[in-house]
């Protein structure tokens, strides 16, 4: 039987990963863990999500085969490389479980449970990670399933699409969980630099810990990498408060999996996409550090790299008119605007610079600039010239041909980073 939760956190503290963990620990105690705990997350655009927009799904049954052990909960945590499915009513207790650990109170929080016989449509996956999913759509999807929805029962969408996953691409994630939470700086950029499989741990650049949570929760950290052995060995690495649980999540972080090529004609709101075009209108800095410009491809779009990206603004302001190159990043609404992740500069243009103003031919006095873009007047005799007469070099660009991504403290979980993606 598969199992999905969603939206049992908030903004002001819960974790639906740890209420997973209470779930494994549970039913663990009567039915196998049939491959890993599973972390999927969705449409990061999603206005009304509570934080990361993860949901989770797990598999029970009477597993077989070869074993690994997936985490500690009181006691070590197994999971089988296959199993016998079983399909059991087991709602009273993840009811029970929920009903304690969910932040109910919480307008924005509105939790949900499914327990499926079988996987549904990986098609409500797609849809759930790139765009928007009804809760009538989810609803019709779990008509031969065992849920419960709280409130407006928006949780049904991320816990069936949880189960619909499918892992073409995957990566892990091992959570840490405790009462109290500090991690030791060396210690994590020491892990980082040994263990290669693993990414996204710290940023050298804003010196930041990123395996640490913002926001109110029990989790110390999270390590994320492509090898589970070496998520182990990481954890043994860093050094941090007392670690009372800890968890191994397969998941769909870090693989791009929320974007979808478009022509910019086709753009919608909330989406994440990928949009190839000419730079326009050259970056311009706004008020809070902002830095806007806009691509053409026949439409055009305007694409931000907003101030919490920090120095890949730089990135973005060395691009001038004429350069052509892709856009990876999630849309916003209003004003419709492509919130960058990374680009590939495909194409530099030419750049050039005015050394000299044309001499007028007639009385061989420099010229005088009539305005921007309006040629040249002799101030002795009034000839005129264009602007093409001037004398012009070409300008060297610090920007090259490849790609460049937002730093770490300022990445989204489902973007891949260039670690995985250059690979």
């Amino acid at each position: 039987m598969w199992i999905g939760i969603d939206d049992t956190d908030s903004m002001q503290g819960g974790c639906t990963t740890y209420v997973a963990t209470e779930i494994i620990k549970e039913l663990s105690r009567k039915y196998d863990l049939i491959g890993f705990p599973r972390l999927v997350r969705l449409n990061p655009n999603i206005p009304w999500k509570t934080r990361g927009n993860g949901a989770i799904a797990l598999h029970f049954g009477r597993g077989y085969g070869k074993r690994i052990e997936v985490g500690y909960i009181g006691k070590k945590i197994f999971a089988y490389e296959k199993g016998i499915d079983i399909f059991e009513n087991v709602s009273r207790e993840i009811k029970k479980i929920m009903e304690k650990h969910a932040f109910m109170h919480d307008e924005k929080t509105n939790p949900a449970f499914v327990i499926c016989k079988t996987k549904p449509s990986y098609s409500l996956y797609k849809k759930a990670v790139r765009s928007i999913v009804s809760i009538g759509e989810a609803r019709k999807e779990a008509k031969n399933c065992i849920y419960k929805t709280y409130k407006n029962g928006r949780g049904i969408i991320g816990s069936i699409a949880a189960i619909a996953w499918k892992p073409y691409d995957r990566t892990y994630e091992i959570i840490a969980y405790g009462k109290e939470k500090w991690v030791d700086e060396e210690s994590v950029i020491k892990m980082d630099k040994e263990c290669k499989t693993c990414f996204d741990n710290y940023d050298y650049e804003n010196k930041h810990i990123a395996i640490m949570p913002h926001a109110n929760s029990p989790v110390i950290y999270g390590i994320r990498g492509e090898n589970v052995e070496e998520l182990k060995k990481a954890m043994r690495m860093v050094v941090s408060s007392a670690i009372e649980r800890w968890i191994i999540f397969e998941t769909n972080q870090a693989t791009d999996e929320h974007l979808q090529k478009k022509k910019i004609k086709d753009v919608r709101p909330y989406e994440s996409v990928i949009v190839r075009g000419v730079v326009k209108k050259e970056p311009l800095v706004i008020k809070g550090g902002h830095v806007i410009f806009s691509i053409y491809d026949g439409d055009e779009i305007e694409c931000a790299a907003y101030e919490p990206t920090k120095q890949f603004r730089n990135v973005i302001k060395g691009l001038r008119k004429g350069d052509v190159i892709t856009v990876y990043g999630g849309v916003r609404e209003k004003p419709m605007t492509i919130n960058i992740e990374k680009i590939k500069i495909e194409k530099l243009a030419k750049v050039y610079k005015k050394i000299e103003n044309p001499r007028c031919p007639r009385c061989g006095k420099h010229m005088k600039s009539m305005g921007r873009e309006k040629g040249y007047r002799c101030p002795k005799c009034g000839t005129k010239a264009g602007e093409k007469d001037a004398k012009y070099v070409i300008v060297g660009r610090e920007l090259k041909q490849t790609f460049y991504e937002v730093p770490v403290v300022a990445r989204r979980h489902l973007a891949k980073p260039l670690k995985r993606l250059l690979a």
